[in-house]
């Protein structure tokens, strides 16, 4: 390639990302600091922490995302160590069966857990039927405002990102430092804390960072349990007097900051401990037998967790069959009419095609700006080019509701995209929006081709003659095209069932994607919970077949798109 046509390319992105990923951070902050009379001011964000009720939601916000995450590590490290270190029945599919969770955005799964855990939900019949439980005096199982709900399943739906990380930093642990242990006495559990755990830090924090960052900004989920008291929440309320009130703003960029200074002690972190995902086996490793007893052990714990894992998803699906289920175990009755009630709905069949065009669309510019960026990175040798890799990767520790408000912020009246207002048409800004969030996927999809590609048959063709673009149209895509329907499909697929983007800029029904439709269905009274989890399965099942499939085209390189 080109130095020219490189630094084309370098430029071309870095607009792109300034405009689009940049602007609307600054549009926030700037409506954080300046006030009525355009002088700069720290009122808003005092007020933020005077406020009870503003305090409260961020306290509210950070205990589901302290908990989640350390509820996802508690569940994802023993399935790595276990996949990594034995041998056991079902490895490979139970290994798959663990990408489950991530077939739903957990706010569908919501309908599912209130089913299942509610005062009248199904755990507290079984336990009545069983004689344990007063049926005049039920278990809230989901806690005071039903924060602990919200912590169950934004876990156990990000699980399989920390176990993905950590499952990569294992296989990259150098095998000799272990046996250097356990010859000099360190063992079982001590050699764990000593040895293995510092050299998988980085895979853990890599992880853990992504998974505070998605459930301390969680909007789907809180929103769905009528979790008021979270700053998530207080901000979608605040949207719709985004003109005149700027506590909203406030409050997103104290969220903004808390994250960014995550990522940074992350990324400082993972700087320091570089030497341990490093590591190359100098002795001999791989999975060993554990013997009868600890094969069927490590089958059966991943099988309970897989279980435990769907029972949102399941619950989503038996209320969508389910024609009465009040205080009983399973439904009481059983009917197909919530599934021809979604399909009949004037909201489904156009928020279908809404998400089809956005999530389409955005897939196409992700493609496009992927591979060029990857081939910069891998290909070429241009100055800065790492500063482009990172700021490609820089959407997954940015939430997506503090886009979504900063894209509203820059397109209202009276703003440069103002001709971008999604209360017009927003099919400009979803697709940006959706874009930007799932680019990551693609880019280090491509990266992962391209360095698996050899780029001898790229500098015989440009020898000859040949342009880069045709070179890389011609030569580089067709080699690398499993790893671009791996990234394609993963962004897609993500991009379908968005949830912040969706709810915060999609305002008008003729324009509301799937996502916004489920929740619109389920506030409907009397049966809006049954339609919309018919839709919900809908959903499902277009997600498990583009995961699996993505997976099955990257394995275990498929956890590296889930790495800030």
């Amino acid at each position: 390639m080109s130095n020219q046509f490189a630094k084309g390319v370098f430029a071309l992105t870095a607009v792109f990302f300034a405009l689009f990923f940049l602007w609307p951070i600054a549009e926030t902050v700037r409506g954080a600091f300046v006030g009525s009379d355009g002088r700069f001011t720290l009122d808003y964000i005092a007020e933020v922490f005077r406020n009870p009720l503003y305090l409260e939601g961020l306290w509210n916000s950070l205990r589901i995302g302290v908990f989640s995450t350390l509820l996802a590590a508690l569940i994802a490290m023993p399935l790595a160590w276990m996949s990594d270190r034995f041998d056991f029945p079902g490895k490979p599919l139970l290994g798959a069966l663990v990408l489950v969770p991530m077939i739903m955005p957990p706010f569908v799964g919501a309908i599912g857990v209130k089913q299942i855990l509610g005062q009248q939900g199904a755990l507290n019949a079984f336990l009545a039927d069983l004689g344990i439980l007063n049926p005049d005096a039920p278990i809230d199982w989901l806690g005071e405002g039903r924060i602990w709900g919200v912590v169950a399943l934004i876990a156990l739906n990000l699980y399989p990102i920390i176990y993905l990380n950590v499952l990569a930093a294992l296989a990259n642990v150098d095998p000799a430092m272990e046996e250097a242990a356990e010859n000099l006495g360190c063992m079982g559990f001590r050699k764990f804390r000593k040895i293995t755990l510092p050299l998988i830090m980085p895979g853990v924090f890599a992880g853990g960072t992504i998974v505070f960052i998605w459930s301390f900004t969680e909007l789907g989920v809180p929103l769905m349990f009528d979790f008021t008291r979270v700053a998530s929440v207080q901000i979608f309320h605040g949207i719709k007097d985004i003109g005149g009130n700027p506590f909203p703003f406030a409050l997103v960029v104290v969220m903004l900051a808390a994250t960014t200074l995550l990522y940074a002690a992350s990324k400082l972190t993972l700087g320091r401990s570089s030497h341990a995902m490093m590591a190359k086996a100098t002795s001999q490793g791989g999975p060993r037998d554990p013997g009868l007893a600890g094969r069927w052990l490590c089958a059966a714990v991943f099988t309970a967790v897989t279980l435990l894992a769907v029972l949102p998803h399941l619950g989503v699906v038996l209320v969508a069959f389910s024609s009465e289920w009040y205080q009983t175990i399973l439904p009481s009755g059983w009917t197909l009419s919530h599934f021809e009630a979604a399909l009949g709905h004037n909201l489904t069949l156009p928020s279908i095609q809404n998400s089809l065009k956005y999530a389409g669309l955005a897939t196409l510019l992700d493609v496009v700006l992927g591979v060029a960026i990857a081939y910069v990175v891998v290909r070429t040798r241009l100055p800065g080019r790492q500063i482009l890799d990172a700021l490609a990767m820089m959407p997954l520790a940015v939430p997506g509701l503090v886009l979504a408000f900063g894209y509203l912020a820059m397109t209202q009246e009276g703003k440069i995209f103002e001709f971008l207002n999604p209360a017009v048409d927003p099919l400009i800004i979803l697709v940006i929006a959706y874009s930007v969030r799932r680019l990551p996927y693609v880019v280090r999809s491509a990266a992962a081709g391209f360095q698996q590609t050899s780029v001898t048959l790229e500098e015989a063709a440009q020898n000859l003659g040949c342009p880069p673009l045709r070179t890389l149209r011609k030569i580089t895509i067709p080699l690398i095209a499993a790893n671009l329907l791996a990234g394609g499909l993963l962004a897609f697929s993500f991009a379908m069932l968005e949830v912040s983007d969706s709810l915060i800029l999609a305002q008008k029904q003729q324009d509301f994607p799937i996502t916004k439709a489920i929740y619109e269905l389920y506030q409907l009274l009397g049966e809006g919970r049954f339609v919309a989890s018919a839709l919900g399965v809908w959903a499902m099942a277009f997600l498990a077949t583009t995961i699996l499939g993505a997976s099955l085209i990257l394995g275990k390189k498929l956890g590296a798109i889930f790495r800030a």
